[in-house]
């Protein structure tokens, strides 16, 4: 072998190891950065996105979409809710305070009460307050409160107009912190959603 091979040789393989060594630093600093980025609830470089459709108005119904809404935007996640039919209650300025659990066929009731005994006067509103006691003893926020957070966290409330043109509920009925769209606004939004919820 000569001269001119062996240094043709090594510099092809000194070539060759920078080569290698700036690729392996290139992918492990892509790799921290997703790293990071998912760390933050990001997905390429914006933050991911959850669209939840709240569509039921009872006590019971109001505290899933706005607890994954809280939760979601605590992780850094972009939250929008769309409350549609009696879902829309829960914005209802009227109606937020007074959301109630009824018992009659609701098989998911801690203590389970009988279709008899459900449809009895007054049990409507011993379920609400028995739900009610459990929230607190749990230490957790009322709905009032959640939609505080929700707003202070960035999560968007969306009333639904179609909901409030048939269920005749005016924009000032509605809690201040939402923002009143349709169904094509709400779906271009949850078009770009990693998770979609229907509540």
């Amino acid at each position: 072998m000569t001269e001119k091979t062996l240094e043709k040789e090594s510099l092809e393989a000194m070539v060759s190891r920078l080569v290698s060594a700036e690729v392996d630093r290139i992918l492990r600093d892509k790799l921290e950065e997703m790293l990071r980025a998912r760390q933050q609830g990001k997905k390429d470089g914006r933050p991911r996105r959850l669209a939840i459709v709240a569509s039921k108005g009872t006590l019971d119904m109001a505290y899933p979409p706005l607890i994954l809404a809280t939760t979601a935007a605590a992780m850094g996640w972009e939250v929008g809710i769309f409350f549609t039919f009696y879902g829309l209650d829960i914005l209802n300025k009227k109606k937020l305070r007074s959301l109630k659990v009824p018992p009659l066929a609701n098989p998911a009731m801690p203590v389970p009460v009988p279709n008899i005994l459900g449809a009895l006067p007054g049990m409507t509103a011993m379920a609400t307050w028995m739900m009610k006691r459990w929230m607190g003893q749990a230490h957790m926020p009322s709905v009032e409160k959640l939609l505080d957070i929700a707003q202070a966290s960035g999560v968007k409330l969306i009333g639904c107009t179609t909901t409030m043109g048939v269920m005749n509920v005016r924009k000032e009925d509605i809690i201040e912190s939402a923002v009143l769209g349709g169904a094509s606004s709400f779906l271009d939004y949850a078009a770009e959603a990693e998770v979609t919820v229907f509540v």
